[in-house]
């Protein structure tokens, strides 16, 4: 065992001696077993580390987590996806707003623990859940579409009995939150869309054969490669450690899961659906965001009446992570307008 991040995290080192007999002897003439014996380990330890990041929303986000409360359930979805979820509550008697936050394609709700933390110190109760097929959320048997996402964001509202909530939502997450605003029996008391857009992410055919292939899936693996295949995701000076987090989510979502995502977006244009919403809106952009251009974003916020739109100097894409005030901020100020109305 060694210690890293001065002592915040630890490596496990292990190996493996063997003399193989019989059966194993002859698959070790076809296979590397050591090689697959650690490809399961490493898939065991992501969905440990995926156990454990649940836990710690309610406990490293602020130094006052101890004034809250929080617990974590599964919510069924009709095609018999199982969603994790968290539910973060504040002590306080007179709480605020419900936020439910949804995180984007390849990553988990553990990016927003720093923003739920502040949300939850102020006052209001956090939803947070891993999308389908994300973390130890199951895929479901229908195709992960913007609109499939939406129903679940939907399935997770109805199951929890909540009313009059802001939705925000990160990257793909954003997409799916409007999709779900703007759909039949939606009542959304605000939204706010974190690095995202309502059009135009259009992944090219050869980006999602990435997404999707092992080779890809195997250099995600190496913490200093997968880091840097990663850094056009967050701004010049991100942290190093939240780029870490960015790629271990990253890497233990399944490929498939990544590739169905990525092109969920294509050719979907919800400009003329959300240009009727008659709550709250708030869009967010980073002037270094790479991924998702913000002029959609801004165009995004421009389609809808009242909507404002804020730019965040130097923050690329992975804005819940390095600017999550900012992002709380921006929630908190939609939460208001609310109760003001």
């Amino acid at each position: 065992m060694e210690a890293l991040d001065d002592g915040s995290r630890t490596r496990l080192t292990m190996r493996f001696t063997a003399d193989p007999t019989g059966s194993a002897k002859i698959m070790s003439r076809l296979v590397d077993i050591g090689r697959e014996h650690s490809k399961s380990t490493r898939a065991a330890f992501s969905q440990l580390d995926e156990l454990m990041a649940a836990r710690r929303l309610s406990l490293s986000a602020a130094p006052s987590r101890a004034s809250s409360e929080s617990r974590s359930l599964r919510v069924g979805t009709d095609d018999g996806a199982s969603l994790a979820v968290t539910v973060m509550r504040p002590s306080t008697v007179h709480r605020k707003q419900t936020v439910v936050l949804l995180h984007g394609w390849g990553a988990g709700r553990r990016i927003w623990r720093h923003a739920a933390g502040l949300l939850v110190d102020a006052g209001h109760e956090v939803v947070l859940y891993n999308l389908r097929g994300h973390g130890d959320s199951t895929r479901g048997s229908k195709p992960i579409t913007i609109d499939r996402l939406a129903a679940d964001l939907g399935a997770v509202v109805d199951s929890l009995g909540v009313k009059d909530a802001v939705f925000a939502g990160h990257s793909g997450g954003g997409t799916a939150a409007l999709a779900y605003a703007a759909s039949a029996g939606a009542a959304p008391a605000g939204v706010v869309v974190v690095s995202g857009a309502a059009h135009g992410q259009d992944t090219p055919a050869m980006e999602l054969r990435m997404m999707g292939s092992r080779l890809f899936t195997r250099a995600l693996g190496s913490p200093v490669l997968g880091r840097r295949m990663l850094a056009h995701t967050m701004g010049a000076s991100a942290d190093r450690g939240d780029l870490e987090t960015v790629r271990r989510l990253f890497a233990s979502t399944a490929p498939a899961v990544r590739a169905a995502c990525f092109g969920s977006t294509h050719g979907v244009d919800l400009r003329s659906a959300i240009a009727g919403l008659g709550c709250p809106v708030a869009v967010l952009a980073g002037t270094g965001d790479r991924v998702v251009a913000p002029e959609l974003a801004e165009q995004t916020a421009e389609t809808i009446p009242g909507a404002t739109f804020e730019s965040l100097h130097g923050i690329g894409h992975m804005m819940p992570l390095e600017a999550p005030a900012r992002v709380a901020h921006a929630i908190m100020a939609v939460s208001a307008t609310v109760r003001s109305l």
